[in-house]
């Protein structure tokens, strides 16, 4: 049964399909997180660089968890794009450039950046920063979008990043590639931009979408979650992001 469409914002509120695809981009990051998190070393310093409201920190009580961000996000800056209700960042321990972290050399065994490099305007210079602060053998743990829209404006600066940029650029930064696994696929990413049509479509045009035409979008989902649930490797065309743990050489 097509859920009953409320006014809101805009005269309409966001249609919510009834088919379940395109919904796991980021459970599926966050559970990755913790698993990978779980893993390292009681005691070992970690630096979670970008962390922003410091979300992943609750995942890190066994480790020496130390936070840095640049601190200048303002939700209500601009009006441009995806855009949080509020922010907070907490008690940061660092604000500093991503780029430019007052840490001694090797001063960390864990650097982790999760979300983030879309929001650095020279994300090269963040990764040759991580590979100064690691010790040897230490770990990174990196995640971010193969594509995106504009969200976190004006600190939106890349879509994303494929597998080949992280290939090349960890390879020129000491770093040895442990995993890298893409999170969905392109059915999945599909399925994801296909359930904001209801509410893209009242924001960005003018156009009033019907009853029946908000139930078609539950059709294309059948489809994408058809094709999701067979896939094989579509991710090498287009996927939500990467999840990478390397270590530092």
């Amino acid at each position: 049964m097509v859920k009953k469409i409320i006014k809101k914002i805009l005269g309409i509120k966001p249609y919510e399909p009834e088919i379940v695809v395109g919904t796991k981009n980021e459970t599926t990051r966050v559970n990755w997180l913790e698993k990978t998190l779980k893993k390292m070393p009681s005691g070992a310093r970690l630096l979670d660089a970008g962390a922003g409201e410091q979300q992943f920190k609750k995942f890190c009580a066994h480790l020496n968890y130390v936070s840095q961000d640049f601190a200048q996000y303002i939700p209500t800056e601009l009006n441009n794009g995806l855009q949080m209700e509020k922010w907070d960042y907490g008690k940061l321990d660092i604000v500093s450039d991503i780029a430019s972290i007052p840490e001694p050399n090797a001063s960390f065994d864990i650097v982790m950046c999760t979300e983030v490099f879309e929001h650095i305007i020279n994300p090269m210079e963040a990764m040759a920063e991580f590979s100064r602060l690691l010790k040897n053998n230490g770990y990174l743990i990196l995640t971010a979008p193969f594509c995106s829209l504009t969200h976190f404006a004006p600190y939106h600066f890349y879509s994303g990043f494929s597998q080949y940029f992280y290939k090349d650029v960890l390879a020129k930064n000491n770093f040895e590639i442990i995993e890298i696994t893409p999170n969905g696929n392109y059915f999945e990413y599909l399925a994801q931009e296909v359930r904001r049509i209801g509410a893209f479509t009242p924001k960005y045009t003018n156009v009033k979408l019907t009853i029946d035409e908000l139930k078609s979008i539950d059709k294309v989902l059948k489809i994408l979650r058809k094709a999701s649930d067979n896939d094989t490797i579509s991710s090498e065309m287009l996927c939500f992001g990467y999840h990478i743990l390397a270590r530092k050489k």
